[in-house]
């Protein structure tokens, strides 16, 4: 079982930056891939960006240039690191946990609050 702890949302204002981080507890973390999902209001939950236990990133198209991700496997954590925050990034940030042999997230964090608002 694992389990996920995310810290780090709040409001900023647009053109700002913050950064989400998860702590992530149980094995065998180098055998999941991590990842950061979010959901807007009204909106279908979408994939921001994950990141391999050697480094290897994907970051979604929508946030490319302003968002990246990293990863401390011996601390079990991975980090969101969110610059020249828009209006439209507002949303509940999630962090995930997907086995590598895996298509969709074994486990999800309770969720933070990201709110871009002037």
């Amino acid at each position: 079982q694992v389990q996920l702890v995310e810290s780090g949302g709040g409001l900023v204002q647009p053109g700002g930056s913050l950064r989400l981080s998860c702590a992530a507890s149980g094995s065998s973390f180098s055998l999941y891939v991590m990842g950061w999902y979010r959901q807007a209001p009204g909106k279908q939950r979408e994939l921001v960006a994950d990141i391999t236990s050697g480094g290897r990133t994907n970051i979604a198209d929508s946030v490319k240039g302003r968002f990246t991700n990293s990863r401390d496997n011996a601390k079990n954590a991975v980090d969101l690191h969110m610059n020249s925050l828009k209006l439209e990034d507002t949303a509940v940030y999630y962090c995930t946990s997907r086995h590598f042999l895996r298509l969709a997230p074994d486990y999800w964090g309770q969720g933070t609050q990201v709110t871009v608002s002037s």
